[in-house]
């Protein structure tokens, strides 16, 4: 199974090669769409990591540790793109073309309208801080009916 930072530099560096920013806030999200596509189309995750429904939607705290030195600026350090398989390589193609045009704060806005992070954060209000997990069930469920809808 991949790791997480293995997509993450995967999403980076793809949207270097398209000579676009991106920002820790939208990294995350599109790491979360990644895996949420991938749990509802193949019924499997595509890394082991989990995500936490903080404030700011879907975090991987790891991943948002390793990017934190940016803050809201864009990620510049160079990034090598890992080599995966075609179809891991496509199936994130697919996802940033479907999402990567969204700024951040627009990913965040849909996270906090669906139902994973709703689930996991167990009715507490948006701007309250929370670590509780988004379930990769929840997110399987949630991205599979989307699939056939």
């Amino acid at each position: 199974m991949l790791t997480a930072q293995e997509i993450a530099k995967s999403i980076i560096s793809e949207f270097q090669s398209r000579e676009d920013l991106i920002t820790n806030l939208k990294l995350q999200k599109l790491l979360y769409y990644v895996q949420g596509w991938h749990l509802g189309l193949f019924g499997e995750p595509l890394f082991a990591e989990d995500f936490e429904a903080w404030v700011h939607g879907p975090v991987i705290p790891d991943i948002y540790h390793s990017y934190k030195k940016y803050k809201w600026s864009p990620i510049v350090e160079e990034t090598k793109k890992p080599n995966l398989e075609p179809k891991i390589d496509k199936h994130i193609i697919d996802v940033l073309d479907e999402y990567g045009m969204e700024t951040g704060w627009a990913l965040e806005r849909r996270t906090h309208l669906e139902k994973p992070w709703i689930l996991a954060r167990g009715g507490l209000p948006p701007t309250e801080e929370c670590i509780e997990l988004i379930t990769k069930e929840s997110m399987r469920s949630f991205f599979k009916e989307l699939s056939h809808g």
